[in-house]
């Protein structure tokens, strides 16, 4: 008798302001469409935005109800999307001085030149709390719950602070330091320490994550990783360098993660060492095309965020078509595969061999035949779906390449198989 194994699964939300609206999106379209089960998840984390994000969806599992998350991540952002006229107002102040700063007309705010009661963290305290009941929140010592893991950075020593649902009471306090932007909060104190932004730190934690010894971690990344063109404008140039500065700590620790996944593969690892291999999911948020550059991560306009949110459900969506796919693949499923590729444009260029015969039925007999999946790298859902992949020769080299494809409805609209430098 075959006993199945659970997949253990670990969520990473990056950070980026209205910007996470996105993985809100995407994480609603994970467990109402049952991709995602409460089973599953052994953690989440989460920085600034993300962290909202992570806390509303660990809070609906922790209460038993996983069915609740998608509605849970709508109601919070449509409740944080400036509504009324004199919010509407003050949103168009700040996102205009968010571009006045990145010109370098505006000066960066100072939050300590406002009075406490209207420096913003009361209000949203009280948003977090109409949305989350964090007195039933344990502090789950004894590990019953998934892990939540939030980023903050302590001012004063510098010092990168995550703060652990296995340890630390989760708090609108620690939330907010997870999300207090230097030019928009006061640090934010927590115990001995003062907090700011998780975008300081890890953006989101992941090594954390790789304690409880998942067997994937998928990361919603806000920050694109590529752009097709460089920079000019002073806008543009503000927002890659913010882009970057996001990404920074996040593939540090993905490296990180996938070097070890290649050093258990060649055996310099072994077994018994206590680690073990973590595929690596990426889902991209696509560039934001907003004349706002990166001024529309402060934009709580309500058909702004209910965008991203619908964007979020599509790339999830496409996401979970590049799984399916790679699922046939790996298991040598050719009809799988062919049903996927049907009515695909296909390509096959070096060091792979041209196709003979029907392009689909060719491509999927490859694939299953000769073709492997570098699990040791991750597996990227962007504007494209990407995987490094790898072949053996007849005469047992091993050459390694890229696959990359994009979705259209519920199959494979193009896909390519060529040189590595293609991914």
């Amino acid at each position: 008798m075959t006993i199945s194994v659970p997949r253990r699964l670990a969520l990473a939300c990056q950070g980026g302001g209205s910007h996470t609206a996105f993985s809100a999106g995407a994480l609603a379209r994970f467990f109402d469409v049952g991709a995602v089960t409460a089973g599953e998840v052994v953690g989440i984390s989460g920085t600034s935005g993300g962290a909202i994000n992570a806390l509303i969806t660990w809070s609906c599992l922790v209460r038993g109800r996983p069915d609740e998350v998608g509605d849970a991540l709508a109601g919070f952002w449509a409740d944080n999307a400036a509504s009324g006229p004199l919010e509407r107002w003050l949103n168009v102040v700040m996102v205009g001085a968010g571009v006045g700063q990145n010109l370098g007309l505006v000066p960066p705010l100072n939050p300590h030149l406002l009075p406490p009661a209207l420096d913003g963290r009361e209000e949203f305290r009280r948003l977090l709390r109409r949305h989350v009941d964090f007195d039933a929140l344990p502090v789950d010592s004894e590990g019953r719950h998934p892990r939540l893991v939030l980023g903050a950075v302590e001012i004063l020593s510098g010092r990168f602070r995550a703060f652990d649902s296995r340890r630390d009471r989760i708090t609108p306090d620690t939330v907010l330091a997870s999300a207090a932007i230097p030019t928009l909060f006061r640090g934010i104190r927590v115990g001995d320490g003062v907090h700011w932004d998780g975008l300081f730190s890890q953006n989101p934690p992941v090594s954390q994550l790789v304690d409880d010894r998942p067997d994937e971690l998928w990361v919603l990344q806000i920050n694109p990783s590529r752009i097709d063109r460089e920079p000019r404008t002073t806008l543009d140039i503000a927002e890659r360098r913010n882009e970057l500065a996001g990404n920074l700590s996040l593939n540090q620790e993905l490296h990180g993660i996938e070097r070890t996944d290649r050093l258990l593969e060649s055996g310099a690892l072994r077994p018994d060492s206590g680690y073990r291999p973590i595929m690596v999911r990426v889902l991209e948020m696509p560039r934001v095309p907003d004349l706002l550059g990166a001024a529309s991560k402060l934009n709580r306009d309500p058909a702004f965020l209910a965008r991203l949110r619908r964007d979020g459900a599509t790339q999830a969506d496409r996401f979970l078509v590049g799984i399916g796919f790679e699922k046939a693949w790996l298991d040598g499923d050719v009809s799988g595969l062919e049903k996927l590729l049907l009515g695909a444009s296909i390509t096959v260029s070096a060091p792979f061999e041209p196709l003979a015969g029907d392009p689909v039925h060719a491509a999927a007999e490859l694939l299953a035949r000769d073709v492997t999946v570098d699990v040791t790298r991750k597996q990227l859902a962007g504007a494209e779906l990407t995987w490094s992949v790898r072949v053996t020769r007849p005469d047992g080299t091993r050459v390694e390449g890229a696959a990359t494809a994009t979705v259209a409805d519920d199959g494979i609209a193009t896909f390519r198989l060529g040189p590595a430098d293609e991914a």
